[in-house]
């Protein structure tokens, strides 16, 4: 299906993502001791392995403030599931993500029972739960992709943090979606507790947004099943929300699974500098960018267990 847009939005005004919670960077130091440690369970990681992606980290060895918040973007759901592995049968490269919670007050000490929650577009642009919402270029209907998935769930979960600070998601690499760089979005919570199969009370610590390296993302996208999305790619140094910080912005150091074949997948990591006595709105500074077209429309799922709609503009 032909869809608009199909070309770099050079009007939008750039948005540097200030220090909302009140930092501005974390220590490169500290990105590559949390790789390390969120990988520390398979038997292959090396401290080179830290060091897979472009420069994305400052010089220092100690963790020196929070990570900035940004918008939490117009396609959010309440009610994600507690699960390890989101992707509920969609299709795409896969993307082993790990991501580590400390707390950047406390001499970034771990904060094991925080919760992670993520969700991010499929290879196509589209969102669970807004699948009528344009990604902009041309793409196939979004029920075109032959998978299993509920529109309504795929691609959003949360997990429990354990007693490293650390949580794992298997899902898969996001696609992209006008005017938009290549992104998955998440929120840290504490206080709460797992709930019918869900995350319940507790507050927002954190908002942000995770990126990849242009290089990485540009050749995952030639790749089926991205490529049947046509298109121009959003560039990190292009994008309304990404503020050219490298780690402490939120670009993941990643490691391709097979060198010479990234469509076997990769690994991701981050550690997230937070505050876990700080409430967070999601109103965070970066525009959510809104593909062109439709409006998001998402139809709030009848059960009661699956997630309801509660976007942000």
């Amino acid at each position: 299906m032909d869809m608009t847009g199909n070309h770099k939005d050079t009007s939008i005004t750039r948005r540097r993502a200030l220090a909302v919670t009140g930092g501005t960077v974390a220590a490169g130091g500290l990105v590559v001791a949390g790789y390390q440690s969120a990988f520390a369970d398979d038997a292959t990681t090396t401290t080179a392995d830290a060091t897979a992606t472009a420069s994305t980290t400052s010089t220092g060895s100690e963790c020196m403030t929070l990570m900035s918040s940004v918008t939490e973007g117009p396609y959010y759901l309440d009610g994600a599931l507690v699960r390890k592995d989101i992707t509920e049968g969609k299709s795409g490269v896969p993307l082993t993500l790990r991501l580590t919670v400390v707390d950047a007050t406390d001499g970034c000490t771990p904060v094991p029972g925080a919760a992670v929650e993520i969700w991010h577009c499929d290879a196509w642009g589209y969102y669970s739960g807004y699948t009528t919402a344009n990604p902009g270029g041309s793409a196939p209907a979004e029920s075109e992709d032959g998978s299993t998935a509920d529109g309504n769930t795929y691609l959003r979960g949360y997990q429990i943090a354990n007693a490293n600070g650390v949580v794992k998601f298997e899902t898969i690499f996001p696609g992209w979606y006008t005017p938009r760089t290549c992104h998955i979005h998440l929120k840290v919570h504490t206080g709460g507790e797992k709930e019918d199969g869900t995350y319940e009370g507790g507050k927002v610590n954190y908002t942000g947004q995770l990126f990849f390296a242009d290089e990485i993302a540009e050749e995952i996208f030639t790749l089926e099943p991205y490529s049947k999305h046509s298109g121009t790619y959003t560039e990190l140094a292009d994008d309304m929300v990404y503020d050219g910080g490298g780690a402490s912005s939120g670009l993941l150091t990643l490691k391709a699974v097979h060198k010479s074949d990234p469509s076997k997948g990769y690994k991701g990591s981050l550690t997230l500098g937070v505050d876990p006595d700080a409430e967070n709105t999601g109103a965070g500074s970066g525009g959510g960018g809104t593909p062109p077209g439709d409006a998001p429309t998402g139809t709030p799922p009848s059960d009661g267990a699956s997630p309801s709609a509660s976007a942000s503009s």
